[in-house]
């Protein structure tokens, strides 16, 4: 990797945070759910090119450690933002009313 490249990936990392934080702050909170399930198949997309990153022959075997280490943050952004989102969803649903227990009186 060049040195431009390094300089070049760090400045487009630096505006994707800086851009992320913005969006997300203004974001009002009854459409956070639905904006975290679509990050969670962005996230899918980070999955795919990190599982390519770390599979290439190409690459030297710093390429490979950061691969498999995309592959493992990405894989449980995955799954926790969807754990998340399936346990939010359930806030939404209506609880079923237990019937109260029925007390017999003793005659």
């Amino acid at each position: 990797m060049t040195r431009a490249v390094l300089i070049a990936s760090i400045y487009v990392f630096a505006l994707a945070a800086f851009l992320g934080y913005q969006v997300i702050s203004r974001v009002p909170p009854l459409l956070h759910t639905p904006l975290m399930s679509a990050t969670n198949a962005i996230s899918g997309i980070s999955l795919i090119g990190s599982l390519v990153l770390a599979g290439a022959a190409h690459y030297p075997l710093f390429a490979h450690i950061l691969g498999f280490v995309a592959v493992t943050t990405a894989t449980i952004n995955v799954v926790g933002g969807f754990g998340i989102t399936d346990r939010m969803l359930k806030m939404f649903n209506k609880r079923k009313e237990q019937k109260p227990a029925q007390i017999e009186v003793a005659k």
